[in-house]
């Protein structure tokens, strides 16, 4: 057990595949010597060789169609899309191509390959660098979507990614980077499509993703000192979703509370909204409560990026006055 950065699990998790299979091979604008603008892929060069840890020109296009194509002839590739932003410079292939090209061909090609990219605000980058698209990739048949919380599940969770027979999304948090947590040594594998309950409390339950995670413990810490406790889960991953894990600890508290950094409208938290609505409806106790950022480009300006992003004054407030 060692502690280890977040942006330091990103390296370690493809490197530990890279190990294991040399099948796995990485892509990506300053992935190379640079180690990535993020720091994500430090060591990866000198470790795997200039063959299988590649600079690719400034094209999103260029990088996905490569990457697609390997996936497609027995690589299993991981690109990296530097912001997630820029999926929207090559969404087209990831809609209309890596998503459905497996079911169009009844299965006969396969798309064993992550696309990695910093997701998300906090670090005043602006409107078109700032960007949570979890949203937007959860809405795509034939995509997984997994957004890691901790160094560990980022280990984890890259692993379990690169294993998988279809393609990943793969969300980190970049606000979260610089955060530092232990680590288990040796091998680390998870499993996609586990939400994981990081706190129990009988009072009310939180259900939050990504950056949003430690805010939400931090709100639940901060209401227990007033009598309120608070059971949080950490959806970890969005397709699939495990929903069994979320509906118990919604049905054992009765009330549901869903932190989500995506804009206010069609996010993530709706769609579990629906779903208690939904499976759950007579365990309710009070009202399902999304807390998002609003429906608005997200803002440079410190002040106002932190005043738009759920904070954990905004979490904890929503909670009691909703319990009150």
């Amino acid at each position: 057990m060692a502690p280890l950065t977040y942006r330091e699990a990103v390296a370690r998790g493809i490197a530990q595949e890279m190990r294991r299979d040399d099948s796995v091979v990485f892509l990506g604008e300053d992935v190379a010597a640079a180690g990535g603008v993020f720091k994500t892929t430090v060591g990866l060069l000198d470790e795997f060789g200039p063959d299988r840890v590649r600079d690719t020109p400034i094209s999103e296009q260029a990088i996905l169609g490569a990457a697609m194509g390997a996936a497609m002839t027995g690589l299993r590739p991981i690109a990296e899309i530097m912001f997630s932003d820029f999926y929207a410079v090559c969404w087209d292939i990831v809609v209309n191509e890596i998503a459905k090209s497996r079911y169009m061909t009844n299965g006969q090609v396969t798309f064993p390959l992550v696309v990695k990219s910093g997701n998300g605000g906090g670090l005043r980058f602006g409107a078109q660098h700032s960007q949570a698209i979890e949203n937007w990739a959860m809405a795509v048949p034939g995509l997984k979507v997994v957004a890691p919380a901790t160094p560990a599940d980022v280990v984890g969770l890259m692993a379990a990614a690169v294993r998988d027979p279809d393609p990943v999304l793969f969300f980190e948090a970049k606000g979260m980077y610089a955060t530092k947590a232990e680590v288990p040594d040796g091998e680390i594998v998870d499993e996609l499509g586990t939400a994981r309950i990081v706190r129990e409390g009988g009072d009310c339950t939180i259900a939050a993703l990504g950056m949003m995670v430690p805010r939400a413990l931090t709100a639940a810490e901060e209401l227990a000192r007033e009598g309120v406790e608070a059971t949080v889960v950490d959806v970890r991953s969005l397709v699939p979703l495990d929903t069994t894990t979320i509906l118990d600890a919604f049905s054992a508290t009765g009330r549901l509370f869903t932190v989500e950094e995506n804009p206010r409208l069609c996010g993530w938290g709706a769609e579990l909204v629906s779903i208690v609505a939904e499976e759950r409806f007579n365990d309710l106790d009070g009202p399902l409560v999304r807390i998002t950022t609003p429906h608005v480009p997200l803002p440079a300006a410190g002040a106002l990026e932190d005043a738009a992003l759920p904070s954990v004054a905004r979490i904890a407030d929503t909670i009691r006055r909703s319990l009150d």
